[in-house]
């Protein structure tokens, strides 16, 4: 480690616990982020829901009971703002790292320098978020096409930081490719898990989805309404899936399908699948066509129908290159090293 040891606090959405295997890609890198601080002798302080797993301190704010809404993020956004004044108030603090989509409810007052990366799709961010009157408040995106998206480009928007994956770690399985899809991540509509069903179906082909529902209102009814009624005996949802047997499933599978409506930002999965040297076939939202290389990593397609034929096709692309891909474009070891420099750079 160069230079003195740093003083990072990382501050969690309130409503998603974190962890190595957090199914949002916002937990992930959060996660990723506080485990490499400590391995590199630096210190990690992370405000997060209970239950969280944490490799530096945990600051906890109480999980909330039932339903998901506005009244349980009201109170935990009370939480965090008490949880980060309680850490600043006790403890020397080099940086603050935001990393929700509310971050602009809990900005703390003018001191130490803050980093708010923005993981989702800037028309989701209200405007005062993406124009913070704090002083010595950063922002920054994660891809080229979300950076583009941004409504404005002042003197607080930093360049795109580019998300990675433990590579080397998932190229480790390999296992036999079979006749199944895979799709994982949350079960939201955006997700669009039933675009998948639909596809695998049309195809012939078995899929298996892996993520959670969470007890958000039209996250649970979306699972009931158009998930459940699709699944049968070759199209299965197995629930979350923690990283060993995420990595044998995205190694097996003949492909992995990303649906999503959503102006996606990035894709985790997308690359993990590459680091394990699976096809991916996603609709072209966002940041995929930066992730994935039409007819090269992947198929980007239009919709369930052109989905089904590029399952059919994804034999005639080389696991090999795919994972050459992978190592050159989607280090973890790079992401972390780009946050440390950044951290040095707008710490005092």
């Amino acid at each position: 480690m160069s230079g003195r040891a740093l003083t990072i606090l990382s501050v969690a959405y309130p409503l998603a616990p974190v962890g190595p295997d957090s199914v949002g890609g916002a937990e992930q890198v959060l996660s990723t982020m506080d485990r490499a601080l400590e391995a590199a002798g630096h210190r990690s302080i992370v405000v997060a829901q209970e239950g969280s797993s944490v490799a530096g301190r945990l600051r906890p704010v109480p999980r909330p009971a039932g339903a998901l809404g506005d009244d349980a993020l009201k109170r935990g956004e009370a939480e965090t703002v008490d949880a980060i004044a309680n850490v600043l108030r006790t403890e020397h603090v080099d940086l603050v790292h935001l990393h929700g989509l509310d971050f602009h409810a809990y900005l703390p007052p003018p001191g130490p320098p803050v980093l708010a990366t923005l993981h989702l799709p800037p028309a989701w961010y209200p405007k005062e978020a993406l124009q913070p009157r704090r002083p010595r408040t950063w922002l920054h995106t994660v891809s080229a096409s979300q950076d583009a998206a941004m409504p404005c480009h002042g003197g607080s928007i930093l360049p795109p930081v580019p998300n990675g994956v433990p590579v080397a770690e998932l190229a480790r399985a390999r296992h036999a490719r079979r006749r199944f899809a895979l799709m994982l991540g949350r079960i939201c509509p955006e997700k669009g898990q039933h675009h998948a069903l639909d596809a695998a179906r049309r195809a012939g082909m078995a899929l298996l989805l892996g993520g959670e529902v969470f007890p958000y209102e039209a996250h649970e009814r979306y699972f009931t309404e158009e998930v459940a009624p699709r699944l049968d005996a070759c199209r299965r949802f197995l629930g979350p899936l923690g990283f060993t047997r995420k990595r044998r499933l995205l190694s097996g599978a003949r492909c992995l399908l990303i649906p999503s409506t959503a102006p996606e930002t990035s894709s985790l999965v997308a690359m993990e699948a590459a680091a394990c040297g699976t096809p991916v076939i996603a609709f072209r939202s966002g940041a995929l066509p930066e992730v994935v290389e039409h007819g090269r990593t992947g198929f980007l397609v239009l919709d369930a129908a052109q989905m089904a034929e590029a399952m059919a096709a994804v034999a005639g692309l080389e696991p090999e290159l795919i994972r050459a891909v992978a190592r050159e474009r989607f280090s973890q070891e790079r992401m972390v090293a780009d946050y440390i420099a950044l951290y040095r750079r707008l710490a005092p």
